[in-house]
């Protein structure tokens, strides 16, 4: 026996900071190479005929699995916990959104879809879904166990996202997910924002966990990735429903996730510690109405994040006093390390205004003044509240 073999601990003793650093690595599988090499594959040979007809081999085909995609998936799995059955890779997004609701709806079905959901998720919703037979309804995402007045006998999923990416509602998962269960119905999550560091999806009922994985898994901004990871009940569903649509993702771009994932737990605790030092200095700020932001004490949902969630992100949104555009435009405008972008996760900041008018059917987001959505990356925070020092300067000569 190896002394690798001899005191490799079970994953399930690690602590996340070490899943995150160990999980789908095998070294002395790959010459002692720390890193899963990178496998451009399609085409796999058999040594025999007899071995191609009993398809004798761990691989088939490139797009059904290499090891390289093999080693992201598994460290995800770990990093989920027990109740990960499977991952599922997909090319954005926005794909692992489609196709986690593909794989658990068809015609005739009905799904219950957060107010405050993504928007390209909203619209994949009212034209696929729709043009497949599948109604949607979407409902107040403070609704909690109170959804159970909208299950219908054909409602197959509730879809949630928490906390709401652009306006910050924190959702009662469990109580949903219950009600989803009672009905025969599937809960399925948009879990970027906390991803599985921070928050354990499935453990609180999710059947399918989804992430944007071109935000914080990537880490970098250069990199479009998503991912599923499923529940029992969910996995062979979802693996067959990304089969048989043929959805694959690039060997180099499943091997920037597996580097984005090895820093992930150190990247994170920057984001969240230096977002919430920018977030406690704007709630002083004489021009801003209210902060956004679930993990500041007496922010909107904080009592739920503090009950469920281990740790946050750098993005949140603040709401400012009533000024007229032209001044919120030239506060972002004179934001110098603040980039203007509709993504987040990289090591920058970013800084967006909010409008949600066009993106809500059944709530209305009244914040009470403009609202600003920022991704508080990597840079020093003194530098940061500098910069945002100079915006407030310009929005002032600006009113």
């Amino acid at each position: 026996m190896t002394k690798a073999e001899g005191s490799k601990p079970a994953q399930s003793e690690l602590k996340p900071d070490t899943k995150v650093t160990t999980g789908g690595r095998n070294p002395h599988a790959h010459h002692g190479y720390v890193n899963t090499p990178v496998y451009h594959a399609s085409t796999l040979l058999y040594r025999t005929a007899e071995d191609y007809l009993a398809h004798n081999s761990r691989y088939s085909y490139g797009r059904r699995g290499t090891p390289t995609s093999e080693a992201l998936e598994t460290a995800i799995q770990e990093l989920e916990g027990p109740a990960c059955a499977a991952v599922a890779l997909l090319p954005s997004g926005l794909a692992a959104i489609s196709t986690a609701l593909l794989s658990v709806l068809q015609s005739g079905d009905h799904v219950l879809m957060s107010d405050s959901a993504y928007g390209p998720a909203r619209t994949f919703c009212d034209s696929v879904l729709r043009r497949c037979g599948v109604s949607t309804t979407y409902y107040d995402p403070l609704i909690g166990a109170g959804i159970e007045t909208l299950m219908q006998p054909n409602t197959r999923a509730v879809y949630t996202e928490t906390p709401g990416s652009l306006t910050f509602e924190m959702q009662d998962i469990p109580a949903i997910a219950e009600v989803a269960h009672r009905h025969g119905a599937l809960a399925l999550m948009d879990n970027t924002w906390a991803g599985p560091l921070y928050f354990k999806a499935l453990e609180k009922g999710v059947d399918l966990s989804i992430q944007s994985g071109t935000k914080y898994i990537g880490g970098h901004s250069d990199l479009m990735l998503g991912t599923v990871s499923a529940s029992q009940g969910a996995a062979q569903r979802l693996k067959d429903t990304v089969y048989t649509m043929g959805l694959c993702v690039g060997a180099d771009d499943m091997n920037l996730g597996l580097r984005g994932l090895r820093t992930l737990a150190v990247r994170l605790r920057q984001h969240q510690q230096s977002g919430l030092t920018v977030a406690r200095w704007l709630a002083q700020r004489p021009e801003v109405l209210k902060v956004l932001h679930p993990a500041l004490p007496g922010a909107p949902g904080h009592d739920i994040w503090k009950r469920d969630f281990t740790g946050a992100c750098g993005l949140f949104a603040i709401v400012l006093k009533p000024v007229p555009e032209k001044a919120v435009l030239a506060f972002l405008n004179a934001l110098s390390l603040f980039g203007m972008g509709a993504s987040w996760g990289g090591f920058e900041s970013l800084a967006i205004p909010v409008d949600v008018k066009d993106c809500r059917s059944v709530t209305v987001f009244e914040p009470g003044g403009p609202a600003i959505r920022f991704h508080i990356g990597l840079e020093d925070v003194g530098d940061l509240i500098a910069d945002l020092e100079r915006g407030f300067a310009t929005l002032a000569a600006a009113k």
